[in-house]
């Protein structure tokens, strides 16, 4: 596409929800506040970042960092009813004004550039009126598209015409506000926005998927969406009469359900689906008033009903700001309600879900995590992410729902791992098998055949020594390079259930003698039967290992040494084994 984005001014209130907390609850922001999401930092004080508060800290942390810190819970009813007054002194200037999120809004800047006498003046006049209205600080960006300006506003910065891809191609690619994205970039060397433009687009969607050729657009200082907004037939917008003034914020919130689903069916009939909305209300004196609301994405019918419920909040409320702001709250109820899809996309190429519109049942999934985190506290929802590991206790770990989903450990190595956190060396009469389809890793033996120790020595158990060398076999390698991936790492198939702790265990020979395993990692005796916990000893029909481990050695408190083995019992179970101090326990089981 070569339209190029319209010249864009964004005016941006710093630390926002810091700011709302103080306008609606009295929390003063001159002081150290963080307001939290999910346990995690999401804005600060400008007294918080000089103790070292940090988005994306925890709040344990944060506070651990500043002592006197005052926490506030998360809430986007509050950011957006405390902004709506200073969207409304914007609008007494200019006209047109798109709120992007509580905290910014945007708007054409030919118009107030052309009656205010440019856009450097028409920036000074609206931060002016502003303050001097809501008694809020703010700073306006004026740049090629939105996405330009947004990041201009942060230096209060008119970027000329025409130079918006020069401004963006020394930002940082964090800018791109996708922290996936920007890990990957950097980590393939790539570390600026100009970077990133210079790859060809063909390739970049190839890479990265639809979202990355988004980024892409951006960091080449184009327009903001991709896909054409088309002006909506005027029959598509919604209207609700009510015979008694709505005044209070239940009642609104109540209509304004109502009404969303009604437009959201009647776009969907028509194969469309929201970007931009925008409210129009009537009070009962013949007050109008109107406001439009922007998103990136596509508006759900539970959207439209947020976005409608937070509008008629701040007008119902009609927070007065700080001291000599102007108040904003109508003087009557509101008797008519309408709602414009001011600007449509056409659907036809999304599938619908199964159970619903599509992403609906992710959104109601993430509202009712996010409902029992509310009420039993962060830790109390947690999700599972896979990392790197040599056994599969090591390669789950569980964050709360919600913060950044990272493994504790890397995954998969190519190269040669670091020395000493390795598996033990693979010893003549030692090493084990590869894994057969279908079945356990490494040789499986029937009863008590091959004598203690005996291995196939069609493959090695592929490891290193303790100065990082390596040594024979490769049964663990991904093919992909000499070293193998977690050197000392079980093959597949994994278990299917992890045990939360250990259960203890014995196994014994055919003569009913224990099993151990010597320092060199030789059985004393063939596995012959197994009894777990307090159970009756089961046969051993077949069995697999050892796998040796040998971690940390240089740390004594943390070193860890043990063997494990796979086993398949009479009865059909098949576990897996390891041998730790001499004592046998049962860490997982396979399906």
């Amino acid at each position: 596409m070569t339209d190029a984005p319209a010249r864009t001014l964004l005016l941006w209130c710093p630390d926002w929800p810091v700011l709302a907390a103080e306008l609606v609850d009295g929390v003063p922001a001159t002081g150290a506040v963080a307001v939290l999401h999910a346990n995690r930092v999401v804005a600060c004080s400008e007294a918080a970042r000089a103790e070292g508060v940090r988005r994306g800290l925890r709040k344990r942390e944060a506070q651990g960092r500043c002592p006197r810190l005052t926490v506030v819970d998360h809430d986007p009813g509050r950011d957006a009813r405390a902004f709506e007054p200073v969207v409304a002194a914007v609008e007494e200037l200019a006209a047109g004004v798109e709120v992007v999120r509580p905290g910014a809004c945007a708007l054409a800047a030919r118009g107030p550039a052309r009656y205010l006498g440019g856009e450097e003046a028409a920036a000074e006049r609206i931060i002016e009126h502003v303050a001097q209205t809501c008694a809020v600080e703010s700073q306006v960006g004026i740049a090629d598209g939105v996405f330009a300006a947004g990041l201009a506003a942060r230096d209060g910065r008119v970027v000329p015409p025409g130079g918006t891809p020069g401004f963006l191609a020394g930002l940082p690619v964090e800018a791109l506000g996708r922290p996936a994205l920007a890990d990957l970039l950097r980590r393939l060397g790539v570390r600026t926005l100009g970077g990133f433009a210079a790859l060809p687009a063909g390739d970049v969607l190839a890479r990265f998927g639809f979202d990355g050729a988004l980024a892409h657009r951006l960091a080449a200082g184009r327009d903001h969406r991709p896909l054409a907004v088309r002006r909506p037939p005027a029959d598509l917008a919604v209207t609700a009469d009510h015979d008694e003034p709505i005044d209070r914020v239940d009642a609104a919130a109540f209509a304004a359900r109502a009404l969303a689903e009604r437009l959201h069916d009647r776009l969907a009939a028509h194969g469309l689906a929201c970007t931009r909305l925008g409210i129009e209300a009537v009070t009962a004196d013949g007050q109008e008033l109107h406001r439009v609301w922007r998103h990136d994405g596509l508006l759900t019918a539970a959207a439209v009903a947020d976005r409608v419920r937070w509008q008629l909040d701040g007008w119902l409320t009609g927070s007065a700001g700080r001291p000599g702001a102007r108040p904003t709250r109508p003087t009557a109820g509101i008797i008519r309600l309408r709602l414009v899809p001011d600007g449509v996309l056409a659907r036809a190429d999304l599938q619908p879900g199964l159970w619903g519109e599509t992403g609906e049942e992710r959104e109601r999934a993430h509202r009712a995590l996010s409902r029992v985190q509310g009420l039993l506290g962060p830790e109390a929802v947690v999700t599972a992410v896979l990392g790197g590991g040599r056994s599969p206790d090591d390669q789950v770990r569980l964050v709360p729902w919600g913060d950044e989903r990272l493994p504790a450990r890397p995954g998969e190595q190519t190269g040669p791992a670091r020395a000493g956190e390795l598996a033990g060396p693979a010893r003549p009469g030692e090493p084990t098998g590869p894994a057969r389809p279908g079945g356990l890793a490494g040789p499986v033996r029937a009863g008590g055949a091959g004598g203690p120790g005996h291995a196939d020595r069609s493959g090695g158990a592929g490891g290193f020594d303790r100065s990082g060398g390596p040594t024979r076999g490769g049964a663990a390698s991904s093919g992909r390079g000499a070293s193998p991936p977690w050197p000392g790492r079980l093959p597949p198939p994994s278990p299917a259930v992890v045990l939360p702790a250990p259960i203890a265990a014995t196994v014994h020979d055919a003569a009913g003698e224990p099993v151990g395993v010597s320092a060199r990692l030789q059985l004393t005796a063939a596995p012959a039967r197994l009894a777990v916990g307090a159970a009756r000893p089961v046969e051993i029909v077949g069995w697999a290992g050892p796998w040796p481990v040998d971690e940390r050695w240089w740390s004594p408190a943390e070193a860890r040494r043990r063997a494990r083995f796979q086993v398949c019992l009479a009865d059909g179970a098949a576990l897996l084994l390891a041998v730790e101090s001499g004592q046998w326990l049962v860490e997982a089981i396979y399906d």
